[in-house]
């Protein structure tokens, strides 16, 4: 009798050990509270239910390393601190860089700083990241599936915005953009926003060097003049260059930059 009950009361925790076991941080099934999963991944917006954006912009959002977070929204940098929580998405300290874009553009960095900084629910499902707060949800997709990197030669970049400093310049809707494309053996054939050109360019880690360009000398007038000016300023001799999904940013040492979009 005595090893009768021995044996039962060996089996009946056993059973307990095994049953209560469903909802500890080791098993299956159950996501870590940590976000450690989202480390060194950004993701792009694919539906935003939250805020109606503005034309033409994306939600980006970055872990670079473990605590840290990097957000754009069309306009500025932002960056702050982030605290996994059970479900919530815990943001703090954030700041940002201090460019200056329009009114539409830097309303909505405001709204981004202030939906991270309302805790959201998050949730991971493979490639896509679903961030509720209040207002609705952000739907995001890994950067690496929808929006790999596109290679700088043989595609064709078209200009967006003009930098200057801590600047940036959306081209006019109503003008034809400037663009440019740098073939395999180094030519480089492109249009400045009034006139085209000719020319050659070496690319390399990081860097573009533009050899002397060539052009037609056609006068536009106004601010097309005033944006060609701006791109071939920096189409010239050694810029940094920082690809990235299908948008391509250029850097002048004199402070002036481009910021471009392959078409096609």
């Amino acid at each position: 009798m005595r090893i009768g009950l021995a044996l039962t009361a060996v089996l009946s925790l056993a059973v307990a050990g095994c049953g209560g076991s469903g909802s500890g941080p080791g098993s299956p099934g159950v996501r870590p509270a940590t976000g450690s999963e989202l480390t060194g991944r950004t993701f792009l917006s694919t539906e935003v239910g939250a805020h109606a954006l503005v034309p033409g912009t994306q939600i980006s959002l970055g872990f670079p390393e473990q605590g840290k977070l990097t957000a754009r929204a069309g306009c500025n940098s932002l960056f702050g601190d982030v605290e996994f929580k059970a479900d919530k998405m815990a943001v703090s300290g954030m700041g940002s860089t201090d460019m200056g874009c329009d009114k539409a553009r830097h309303e909505q960095d405001e709204w981004l700083s202030t939906f991270l900084e309302g805790a959201p629910a998050w949730a991971l499902k493979g490639d896509e990241l679903v961030l509720t707060g209040k207002d609705g949800e952000i739907r995001l997709a890994d950067r690496h599936v929808a929006n790999p990197d596109r290679p700088i030669l043989g595609s064709r970049w078209v200009v967006e915005s003009t930098l200057d400093v801590d600047a940036a310049s959306s081209v006019p809707a109503e003008m034809r953009p400037a663009e440019f494309t740098i073939l395999e053996d180094g030519t480089v054939t492109g249009y400045s926003g009034c006139n085209r050109f000719t020319g050659t360019a070496t690319v390399s880690p990081g860097k573009i060097k533009f050899g002397p360009l060539a052009s037609t000398k056609m006068a536009c007038g106004g601010v097309i003049d005033a944006i060609e000016r701006n791109v071939l300023a920096v189409l010239d001799g050694e810029v940094s260059a920082t690809a990235q999904g299908d948008t391509l940013v250029l850097k002048h040492p004199s402070g002036k930059g481009l910021q471009l979009r392959v078409l096609g």
